[in-house]
């Protein structure tokens, strides 16, 4: 069985404290006024910005738990969800400019997900496999 890399464990972690913290917090601030009119700038409907919202949060929480596991699904669910979200928020989000930092962190963790170490960490293992 291969150990896994430090980098592996700082990225999970992050994500699950930060995600789970952004899920407490959005709970408390969605309703807000200036929350409320920014959302209205974006073409999608309401009801669909909080479905992303909460399911994004969730996914990382989620592959953060698992990646700690060392399940491949898990980096793999995280940088899809990532990309098809990018992919939404760049064409209907009004404030492009805006997106550009969370870019750079994404790319940053797709690198160290994809590292050769992190690779040989997340190669199938038979005592890893069964979800627990």
């Amino acid at each position: 069985m291969n150990s896994r890399p430090v980098s592996i464990t700082v990225i999970a972690w992050i994500l699950i404290a930060i995600n789970a913290i952004s899920l407490v917090s959005t709970l408390f601030l969605i309703n807000s006024p200036a929350a409320q009119e920014l959302m209205a700038k974006n073409p999608m409907p309401l009801s669909v910005q909080y479905a992303m919202i909460f399911a994004g949060l969730f996914v990382a929480v989620v592959c953060g738990i698992f990646m700690l596991k060392g399940a491949n699904w898990a980096r793999l669910l995280y940088v899809g969800w990532n990309v098809v979200a990018f992919a939404v928020n760049f064409i209907t989000s009004p404030g492009k400019l805006l997106m550009v930092p969370g870019t750079i962190i994404l790319a940053v963790i797709v690198f160290f997900l994809f590292r050769p170490n992190a690779n040989a960490f997340f190669v199938r293992q038979p005592d890893r496999d069964v979800i627990a």
